[in-house]
């Protein structure tokens, strides 16, 4: 029989490891939810330089084992597919069998299903989607270099020469045969194809709860995880602009397509990187596409094609796939939205009394913003993203605003340790947003944020002398700060910023929205 006395320090121990451990969750930053005794949590993390542009993924398990396992599986699978369809890679299958001409060359199912794919959207939007689009794209590419509109003779050769047959593919034997000598290109959907078969490969091997997938604004998002995602706002630039629109998804695929973020300047008129096989000019129906589907690479494809396709077109062709709700915005601003989008909408604040602030004279004007243009130095094969801190201070130093903080885990915050310093006392890592964004395609390590003037408390700043920072600190690598001096006097002004081992180039802007 155990001693009263020993039964109550026993419990009195067990009490105190259990504060411990509630205290532990929540210091780090990660709100813990119970299932069969076993804390979950939800482990992100960001990459640059994968598949071309960025790469988020959020794991929500019970062990760290698990998460860090589960990335590198999802690392593993996106670089053995890239392997195979990239058009990029010299030595991948793709470009290899692209070196070849009317011989059958034996092919992995993987390409054989992205090419069978292609086959089929090219049949069901009529020609609006075609890898020898490439041919198109070379002829606007030409013209910009030369500063010269494309002639109506190149055009009309560039679409004799997609209407062509580009391949045919024995499924019997597993191989394909390239016909022409045409550049082809596998975009579109190819993207959504690899996100899919990586989340699907992370389930299967770990077990994990859910996955949230995010590779350059295409998202997937598996499992038990209801996700909030915001769709960029086409006519903004930075990051932390408004969305355009807020979702809630579950065990389903966005995409979003745009010309936006790239596209060709000839003289002062901009010119669309998606291009309209069909008549071989830039198409210009559209300026953003985003589409929320149970099937990723439907999710792409459309996403894609809606930008291509008139707006008749484009609601046509969703009628085949009922399961599919979208968001088409047109080049004059309107709205063209699926009967379902409403379904999975989510309702947004309303910052009407925040916008309607009185300015007084000697304040900034709320007409102007500052932009802060980064490009984050970009390691080969792809990297971890590095932490990023970028906030204002007054003219004796007392930090003003901070604008954005990029970090992974709250407990490591401090490796930025100017921003730590003067911010952190203010800072509350619970409430940082850590939603998805759905956007069109962005190059790596390229990010733009603005500031609006105004304080953390949201009141407009008096002209002045201020000081904008930019902290970047690598896990296990390297450290910078740089720091520029602005002057507020509600006059456009652009500063560009020397560049160092971990910012390849950034600039200030402030100019009239």
């Amino acid at each position: 029989m155990i001693p009263t006395s020993f039964k109550n320090k026993l419990h009195t121990c067990s009490y105190l490891i259990f504060l411990f451990a509630i205290s532990v969750t929540f210091a780090s930053g990660i709100n813990p939810i119970k299932t069969k005794d076993k804390t979950v949590k939800v482990f992100k993390s960001q990459f640059e330089n994968v598949l071309g542009t960025s790469f988020e993924m959020k794991i929500k398990t019970s062990s760290n084992k698990q998460a860090s396992n589960a990335e590198k599986i999802a690392l593993n699978e996106i670089n053995r597919l890239s392997k195979i369809v990239s058009a990029y890679d010299k030595n991948s299958e793709f470009s290899l069998w692209m070196q070849t001409q009317n011989t059958p060359v034996k092919a992995s199912k993987e390409l054989i299903e992205v090419l069978s794919l292609f086959d089929s959207w090219k049949s069901k939007t009529k020609g609006a989607l075609d890898p020898a689009a490439e041919v198109v794209c070379q002829v606007w590419k030409t013209a910009e270099k030369n500063q010269i509109l494309p002639s109506k003779e190149s055009i009309q050769t560039a679409i004799a020469t997609v209407n062509q047959k580009h391949w045919t593919i024995d499924y019997t034997n597993g191989t394909v045969t390239h016909l022409t000598n045409a550049p082809l290109m596998l975009n579109t959907f190819v993207k959504s194809y690899i996100i899919d078969h990586a989340t699907k490969k992370v389930i299967e091997e770990t077990g994990v709860e859910s996955v949230v997938m995010n590779i350059g604004g295409d998202i997937l998002v598996a499992g038990n995880q209801k996700e909030t995602v915001e769709i960029a706002n086409p006519k903004a630039s930075a990051i932390n602009d408004a969305a355009i629109d807020i979702v809630r998804i579950q065990n389903q695929f966005i995409a979003t397509s745009g010309n936006y973020k790239r596209g060709n300047l000839i003289g002062d008129q901009w010119f669309s990187h998606i291009v309209d096989p069909r008549t071989g000019f830039p198409a210009e129906n559209s300026i953003s596409a985003t589409v929320v589907a149970n099937n990723a690479t439907d999710a792409g494809a459309l996403a894609t094609a809606f930008n291509v396709l008139s707006v008749t077109e484009s609601v046509e062709l969703a009628k085949q796939f009922p399961d599919a709700a979208y968001l088409i915005i047109t080049k004059d601003g309107e709205r063209i939205q699926s009967n379902n989008w409403t379904s999975i909408e989510i309702a947004k604040e309303n910052n009407a009394v925040a916008n309607n602030l009185v300015v007084k004279n000697d304040q900034w004007d709320p007409a102007y913003e500052l932009t802060v243009n980064l490009e984050l130095a970009q390691i080969q094969g792809g990297a971890r993203r590095p932490f990023v801190a970028i906030w204002v201070e007054n003219k004796d130093k007392a930090p003003v605003r901070t604008l954005t903080v990029w970090f992974n885990k709250p407990r490591w915050i401090n490796h930025l340790r100017a921003w730590y310093s003067a911010n952190y006392s203010k800072f509350n890592a619970e409430t940082q947003s850590i939603n998805s964004v759905a956007s069109a395609t962005r190059s790596a390590g390229k990010y733009a944020i603005k500031w609006d003037g105004k304080t953390d408390s949201g009141d407009f700043v008096k002209q002045g002398i201020y000081t904008l920072n930019i902290e970047v600190a690598r896990e296990h690598g390297g450290y910078q700060l740089i720091t520029q001096e602005i002057k507020v006097n509600n006059k456009a002004n652009k500063i560009e910023l020397a560049s160092n081992p971990e910012v390849a180039s950034a600039s200030l802007e402030i100019k009239k929205k």
